[in-house]
C-alpha cells in the first residue's frame, strides 16, 4: 500500500499490533513489510503525495481496547452481534477494527 509518510503509517499500523521489517529490494525504495496468518502487508512511500485510492482494510485485534487507546474512533456500527470500530489511517483510509484472535479480517 502506498502511503504519504511511511514512518507515520508504520507507527499507526504497529499500534494495531502489526510488526514490520524494513526492506529494500535492488534499486527499489525502502519499505516496510509485515507478515501474519499467511498475509503480507507492505507500506511503500508515495513521495509525499496523498494516495489516490479508497482502500478499506479490516483487522481483528486481540486487545482491541488497548489498541484503541490514543486513537480517534471515527464511527462504530454493530455487525453480527459485535461492535466494529472505524478509525482513519494517516492517509485518510477507513480501517475497521473488531475484537478477535487474529489481526487480519
Amino acid at each position: 500500500m502506498y502511503v504519504r509518510d511511511i514512518e507515520e503509517s508504520r507507527v499507526f499500523y504497529e499500534g494495531l499490533g502489526l510488526a514490520f521489517v524494513k526492506e529494500k529490494h535492488g534499486n527499489g525504495p525502502v519499505h516496510y513489510s509485515s507478515e501474519h496468518d499467511g498475509m503480507v502487508f507492505e507500506l511503500y512511500p508515495n513521495k509525499g503525495e496523498a494516495p489516490l485510492d479508497n482502500t478499506l482494510l479490516g483487522f481483528k485485534i486481540a486487545n482491541l481496547t488497548g489498541s484503541l487507546s490514543g486513537m480517534d474512533v471515527d464511527s462504530t456500527y454493530e455487525f453480527d452481534g459485535q461492535t466494529v470500530y472505524v478509525v482513519v489511517d494517516p492517509d485518510g483510509r477507513n480501517i475497521e477494527l473488531k475484537e478477535g484472535l487474529s489481526q487480519t479480517a
